[in-house]
């Protein structure tokens, strides 16, 4: 019920790959893959069905800034040209640390004046330090509340069974 509200593309502008998380309500994941989930923050985030929960989950909790920003740096890490490097770096510097950045992320002065520093050198590591402490607060802290939350326990109550696992027959009483 709570996924079915939203209907966002996650990464905005940063990424092609579009998250819709109203697509949940259309092919629903199986309950193997939503407890997998558990398992670890890398494995969520690997997951299409996992990340569009997560995304929605943030939405909900008005952070989504950042996973938006995570993926952001994943992106322009796998820009080659430099001019496109340096064009994308003040993209996501306006979008994420500037003084009236729209989807300004929490990360400390230090975190923040390194990062500023390394723009007047754009290179594909120029975010790593920020990008890592967003996904330590993520993981720490977003991550397993997602995991208690009401959304993750009506996904999983939702899921479709797996495919693996047989149908347990229960043998006819004898009366």
């Amino acid at each position: 019920v709570f996924l079915q509200h939203y209907y966002t593309p996650i990464f905005s502008k940063y990424s092609s790959d579009l998250c819709l998380t109203s697509t949940l309500s259309i092919h629903r994941p199986t309950l193997e893959e939503c407890l997998c989930w558990k398992e670890s923050f890398e494995k969520l985030l690997s997951s299409k069905y996992g990340l569009c929960a997560f995304t929605a989950f943030l939405v909900s909790e008005f952070s989504e800034e950042n996973i938006a920003f995570y993926f952001a740096c994943e992106d322009y890490r796998q820009t080659k040209c430099p001019t496109k490097l340096r064009a994308k770096a003040q993209k996501i510097f306006n979008e994420f640390f500037g003084s009236e950045a729209p989807r300004e992320i929490n990360i400390d002065h230090e975190t923040r004046d390194i990062t500023k520093a390394n723009m007047q050198t754009p290179t594909p590591s120029c975010f790593d330090l920020a990008q890592h402490r967003i996904y330590m607060l993520m993981a720490k802290d977003c991550y397993p509340r997602f995991l208690r939350s009401p959304a993750y326990r009506d996904l999983v109550c939702q899921a479709k069974p797996s495919a693996k696992s047989p149908k347990h027959s229960q043998p006819d009483k004898k009366v």
